[in-house]
């Protein structure tokens, strides 16, 4: 055994995972594998398809990438040709693929495999380019494949291993026919990986369809959060978030900050508020260009970005060392989506923490959370020394649209439309100045000129502003 290999945990080296592999794992760090690596990869290597859950940063990705690069470097390729992989991965969005592929480019540097990844939001001619060569392994997001499928320039008949990675996340977003088109050209004879934050029905049923015999593996109970981030809300109207936040980030020195939001437009307002408050921010979200994206998340990962404002669309795709600190501006109206956007902290062991802002709008969305992770989140009160901004200084659009009520709430996707605060089409809310009537068309900009008697809406007094008297369940 060389002396890299000797130097690998032993916990690795058990598992049966070939010498470069071991080595590229030394160097990145890894001492001991994450339960659902330690159940996986046994399984992966076995041959057979496998349906595995695990929390989000728990080490799925390391779970899948390499028991693949040890597969495909043990076995000899048949029919090599240029733009034709031996492994897909599909993913929802461009953020995760990059972050995948990033994973494969580590932990094979020292195989002579190769991979690329395929997404869209970027000029699809160099991905023309990188598919005139070998490529083995490709990560990709469904849209841009099946563009790549239509005009002929990649060739999926020699996929041996096929892996639906947030294979959830992909339901949610409304690829499935994209998925369907996509395993309509795949071979017949493959190995059928499925990597899922939850284990939800619907996943339940496409694992039927799509896996044969396969095991199943999973690392934590259904929809919990991760264990080791500390969870905590203030109560707090919407129209007093920012100036809270703001003051939240200064009073704990926090250094990087992963703020989540309901909607583009209040991501782009919040990072734009920051900014004038001379903390450096960034968003990023579905309307942004990939390089915009790409931009963002190195400069919020090299320190040079202290706050990235995100909406629910970055919430797989982020993966950070050792983030701190999670901010759910605004609760997500679909519960399982803040399993998701806390669990970009407190990621493979490492502590981290997660603050929620709620207004009296959101208490329903805090009671479906806190069903659905089965604890209550602990409220807090505001710290001394923040001011209230006076009535004169906020802004005319502090409040987002509430979306529909209760579950059935849209999901945000890649090509959803997102509702402007306070815009014609806010969910939720009858246009002003008219009933909330059927086929009544919204009236945009109508004040107090077009309706006299709209009398505005009293301010409440401070002291119920911030209550500190705890109500049930935190609210």
């Amino acid at each position: 055994m060389t002396t890299e290999t000797s130097a690998a945990s032993p916990a690795f080296v058990e598992l049966g995972l070939a010498e470069p592999i071991l080595r590229a794992i030394h160097d990145a760090g890894y001492t001991t594998p994450t339960p659902i690596q330690a159940q996986a990869i046994p399984q992966v290597l076995a041959g057979g398809d496998l349906l595995a859950a695990a929390q989000t940063g728990t080490g799925k990705t390391a779970g899948f990438t390499l028991p693949i690069l040890h597969h495909l470097s043990t076995r000899a390729a048949q029919a090599v040709k240029p733009g034709r992989p031996r492994c897909l991965i599909l993913v929802p969005t461009r953020e995760l693929a990059a972050q995948v592929e990033e994973s494969v480019k580590t932990y094979g540097k020292y195989l002579s495999l190769t991979s690329m990844v395929m997404f869209g939001g970027v000029n699809i001619n160099p991905q023309f380019k990188a598919l005139k060569s070998r490529v083995d392994i490709l990560v990709a997001t469904p849209g841009r494949l099946l563009d790549h499928l239509g005009q002929k320039t990649v060739d999926l008949s020699g996929v041996e291993i096929l892996v639906l990675d947030e294979a959830d996340r992909m339901l949610d977003m409304g690829f499935i026919r994209d998925i369907k088109k996509v395993l309509a050209v795949l071979p017949r004879q493959r190995q059928n990986l499925l990597f899922s934050a939850t284990f939800s029905d619907e996943i339940r049923t496409l694992a039927n369809g799509l896996l044969h015999n396969p095991k199943s593996v999973e690392v934590a109970r259904r929809n919990t959060t991760v264990e080791v981030v500390e969870q905590s809300m203030h109560r707090v109207p919407q129209a007093h978030k920012r100036d809270l936040l703001a003051h939240l980030i200064k009073h704990h020195d926090w250094q990087q900050v992963l703020v989540f939001t309901r909607t583009k437009h209040g991501a782009n307002k919040l990072a734009e508020k920051l900014n004038k408050d001379n903390i450096s921010a960034a968003a990023i979200h579905g309307n942004k260009s990939q390089s915009a994206r790409t931009k963002a998340l190195a400069s919020f990962k090299d320190g040079s970005v202290r706050v990235l404002v995100a909406t629910d669309i970055a919430a797989r795709g982020i993966d950070i060392d050792q983030l701190p600190q999670v901010v759910n501006f605004e609760l997500p109206n679909v519960p399982e989506d803040y399993v998701h956007r806390i669990g970009r902290t407190g990621r493979a062991g490492a502590t981290g923490s997660a603050l929620s802002l709620v207004d009296d709008e959101e208490v329903g969305y805090l009671r479906d959370i806190e069903k659905l992770i089965k604890r209550s989140i602990v409220r807090v009160e505001i710290e001394p020394g923040f001011v209230p901004p006076a009535k004169a200084d906020l802004m005319s659009d502090e409040r987002p649209p509430r979306p529909p009520q209760g579950r059935g709430g849209q999901r945000q996707g890649q090509n959803s439309r997102q509702p402007q605060p306070g815009g014609r089409n806010a969910p939720g809310r009858a246009p002003q100045g008219k009933p909330a009537a059927g086929g009544a068309k919204p009236a945009a900009n109508r004040g107090a000129a077009a309706n006299p008697s709209a009398q505005p809406r009293k301010p409440r007094p401070q002291a119920a502003l911030f209550s500190s008297k705890p109500g049930s369940r935190g609210h």
